[in-house]
């Protein structure tokens, strides 16, 4: 009831702000406000309704009580912060000198002998055909866009930096591992530069109007959805590098073999410390989780690239995910076993005591990694038996080539 008689003082303040303000003043921010209606709610009732006090120097508590669309999802969070404490410790590499840093991948244009190293990888990258070429771009624009990706993070309820300097865990979590993830984009994009086979400034609109259009996984602010969604996503990511690493090793390009294979090992840590904030969860709230993954998974995981475009071809993304599939870097049957991977991950076969209602959703996500892999399996078989073969893309990122 607090939260409600909270948000109750918060309008009857800003009713009574907008009754005093002169007319060419009403479209004003209530955020300008600085005064209080004495006679409608004193700063005192506010205080004594919300057990804050009303200035800015209470607003991340002031926030904390009265702003919570779950705060039931956020005391477990609150009470779990320790851990995501350890993991900026125990996960998280430190950074500087010990830290890598895409540099060290790449010729050093201030030292003698870069033109030998720049030919050598140059030639390395012609052996890389272009559907993999492409791929790797699709996979580098995804990366690139890490500040909408910060920017969800801090819709996370509870785990949050409204300071932009926060010092608690879950803020210094968040900073740290968008510091790590920053370097990915910024290797993939200075690796196709220094190769010489892409259209960069085609491959800069796109990672522009990706971070334009922005993202929405369906998060809806819940702290349990964002760290499902990340859970998934991050395995998602590793599995797409680790493959595009594999495919360039095979092509006889170990310069990118071992940079894909140093870009999937910090996902994969990534990934390990997102899905143990959701085993967490699990053990303080197992019926939430439990709803909330299931919810999740009767819609389908969205893609972070879902709303690439070059300015040019409007099914952009839809066009690099079949040259994916059809690759083997990422396809239903990844979506599948990542499925699998987390209901093995969180022990869904044998979690018990939950409610008649988590209950069933329990089964329905145990059911549900084999229903995706026998779906994925017989589309698969159909387009073999009528050899149905997709019809080529052309790719701006390559200077207009089909693949």
């Amino acid at each position: 009831m607090k939260c409600s008689y909270c948000a109750f003082a918060a309008s009857m303040m800003a009713t009574a702000f907008s009754f005093q303000a002169k007319p060419s003043n009403r479209k004003s921010s209530i955020l300008n406000m600085v005064s209080v209606d004495p006679s409608t709610v004193t700063k005192k009732d506010y205080q004594d309704i919300c057990g804050v006090t009303f200035n800015d120097g209470n607003l991340q508590e002031r926030l904390k009580r009265t702003n919570y669309l779950y705060p039931q999802h956020v005391e477990v969070i609150e009470d779990i912060a320790p851990v995501a404490g350890a993991m900026v410790d125990e996960v998280l590499l430190e950074t500087g000198e010990k830290a890598w840093q895409p540099q060290d991948f790449l010729p050093d244009l201030s030292k003698e002998g870069w033109e030998d190293e720049l030919k050598e990888l140059r030639k390395m990258t012609e052996g890389v055909p272009d559907d993999v070429l492409v791929v790797l771009v699709g996979d580098m624009v995804t990366e690139e866009a890490l500040p909408t990706y910060q920017t969800l993070l801090n819709t996370f309820e509870g785990c949050d930096d409204p300071s932009g300097d926060t010092d608690t865990a879950w803020a210094r979590w968040s900073r740290g591992w968008t510091s790590e993830e920053n370097r990915h984009g910024d290797l993939l994009n200075k690796y196709l530069y220094l190769g010489g086979r892409c259209d960069m400034r085609s491959i800069e609109i796109t990672i522009q109007h990706l971070i334009t259009n922005g993202f929405n996984p369906g998060a809806q602010k819940d702290p349990y959805r964002g760290f499902v969604y990340t859970s998934f996503q991050e395995r998602a990511t590793r599995v797409s590098h680790s493959n595009v690493g594999r495919l360039a090793g095979k092509y006889g390009d170990k310069h990118l073999r071992k940079i894909c294979a140093k870009i999937a090992g910090d996902e994969g840590r990534h990934e390990k410390a997102y899905q143990q904030f959701c085993e967490e969860i699990l053990k303080r709230d197992p019926d939430g989780l439990i709803m909330v993954f299931g919810d999740m998974m009767r819609g389908q995981i969205s893609m972070p690239a879902e709303l690439m475009t070059d300015g040019v071809n409007s099914n952009l993304y839809d066009d690099f995910s079949t040259v994916a599939q059809r690759l083997g870097v990422y396809t239903a049957l990844d979506y599948a076993d990542i499925i699998r991977h987390l209901v093995d991950r969180w022990g869904l076969e044998k979690l018990e005591g939950l409610s008649s209602e988590a209950e069933k959703e329990r089964e329905y996500l145990c059911k549900l990694p084999e229903r995706y892999r026998k779906l994925a399996e017989r589309s698969m078989n159909r387009k073999k038996q009528v050899n149905e073969e997709e019809p080529k893309k052309t790719f701006s990122w390559i200077h207009g080539r089909s693949v």
